[in-house]
């Protein structure tokens, strides 16, 4: 319970300054994971985590998902289909190179054989802009930006998944606990995709039967219901579940928009909940032990990792882009390591292979540093930006504006939505950062 009281305690003052976190460089996000070091065997003992404690695991996986699920809602493929070129850049080209450089860092300046260094390259290729919500989130930032790094985001935590299993497998002797062939990563993706398609559809096959439909406060559970169902589902059949988090919320938000707008204030608050309790989990991880088991050659490869190999691999995708440089230098910047690089980090300590330890000690340092450095540094860099003309992103993207009329779920005798109006809101500050 001391641990459920640490969490109350500091989501009541993340809230409490959330205000004032969208107008600063203060990160309600670095605040969770500040409060998991403190309370943590690092300082004051409070909690006591081990990294290969499954509360460690299980949250920064429900995190991932959540957060996955939430942000296909936002990418549409009707959308997904004008806007794909730069996020493809971005995945094709800005994603291997960044794999590649963070391997010949980690093997040259850390020491790690080729194997390990290319497992460590691409366990922090992924990345995730929950970390830079001021950037994908606010209407003052380019909506091509926010694609871009949407998108990015959205698909890369499942492309790294199967080169970080197979790594696993090749860089020695493992746990025999842990089991990886290609045949089977390969079932695993294509079950995610299938999972992640066919779900949704359903769903919303039921939804519009004559005689079915969502009462209108209960429309919110719905796509809970099938986010709920879909990671059971996923476990229980061992599919890919970032995969298939991502593919169902951009195949919902396509079949039935009336049920991403329904759900989108509860997903986006139940995605922070599960992404502030995964921060002060992992926050609980970082001892100065952890921090003092990195040699200065592992923390020259921290920086570098920030400040030169995601920029210089995204910059390098996007020559000859129609992005302009600014957008592309806040672009190459914001390439925040998150959820998808502790669970993927995780699983390397977890699986036994020789410098498994080493590695996730450069893993986790990494990521940590990541955190710090880019949610407090992405409400001033939004702020750069000064949009005069109305926002014209894709509908399905961040930053498109809403129709004015919303189909309910409820379906009349004849299985057909009927609309309801929905007076303007004004937005509130987003203090996810």
């Amino acid at each position: 319970m001391v641990l459920v009281v640490v969490f109350g305690a500091a989501l009541l003052v993340a809230v409490l300054l959330s205000g004032l976190a969208a107008r600063t460089v203060l990160s309600t996000s670095l605040l969770f994971l500040a409060a998991g070091a403190l309370v943590g065997d690092g300082f004051l003992g409070l909690i006591h985590v081990a990294p290969n404690s499954p509360v460690v695991a299980a949250t920064a996986d429900l995190a991932l998902f959540t957060v996955l699920f939430t942000d296909g809602m936002h990418v549409a493929f009707p959308a997904l289909r004008s806007a794909w070129r730069h996020p493809a850049r971005a995945l094709g080209l800005g994603m291997p190179l960044a794999f590649a450089g963070m391997a010949l860092v980690a093997h040259f300046l850390v020491g790690l054989d080729w194997t390990t260094s290319f497992l460590v390259g691409a366990v922090l290729a992924p990345t995730d802009p929950v970390f830079a919500s001021a950037i994908v989130g606010r209407k003052e930032v380019p909506a091509r930006l926010r694609q871009l790094l949407n998108v990015e985001s959205g698909l890369n935590d499942g492309l790294a998944l199967p080169v970080v299993l197979v790594l696993i497998a090749a860089a020695g002797p493992a746990s025999p606990h842990f089991e990886a062939s290609l045949p089977t990563i390969g079932l695993e993706l294509v079950g995610g995709l299938a999972l992640g398609i066919v779900l949704p559809l359903v769903v919303n096959a039921l939804v519009r039967l004559p005689g079915l439909g969502a009462e209108a406060k209960l429309q919110p559970l719905l796509p809970l219901a099938t986010g709920v169902i879909l990671y059971a589902a996923c476990h229980l059949t061992h599919a890919n579940p970032y995969l298939a988090a991502f593919s169902a919320g951009a195949v919902l938000a396509s079949v039935s928009p009336q049920s991403k707008t329904a759900f989108e204030p509860l997903g986006e608050a139940l995605a922070e909940l599960a992404k502030f309790a995964a921060l002060l989990v992992f926050g609980a991880l970082l001892t100065p032990q952890l921090f003092g088991g990195l040699s200065i050659g592992g923390y020259a490869a921290v920086v570098l990792a920030i400040v030169l190999i995601r920029p210089a691999s995204l910059l390098l995708s996007l020559i000859r882009s129609r992005i302009d440089r600014r957008e592309q230098l806040v672009a190459a910047w914001f390439g925040p390591k998150g959820f998808a690089s502790v669970v993927y980090g995780l699983l390397v300590l977890q699986a036994g292979i020789p410098q498994g330890g080493q590695a996730y000690t450069l893993i986790a340092v990494c990521i940590a540093a990541s955190i710090v450095v880019h949610s407090s540094t992405d409400v001033p860099i939004a702020r750069l930006f000064h949009v005069d003309e109305p926002d014209q992103a894709p509908a399905g993207l961040p930053g498109a504006a809403p129709d004015d009329a919303v189909p309910a779920l409820a379906s009349s005798g004849a299985g057909v939505p009927a609309p309801v109006h929905r007076p303007d809101t004004a937005e509130a500050p987003d203090a996810r950062t």
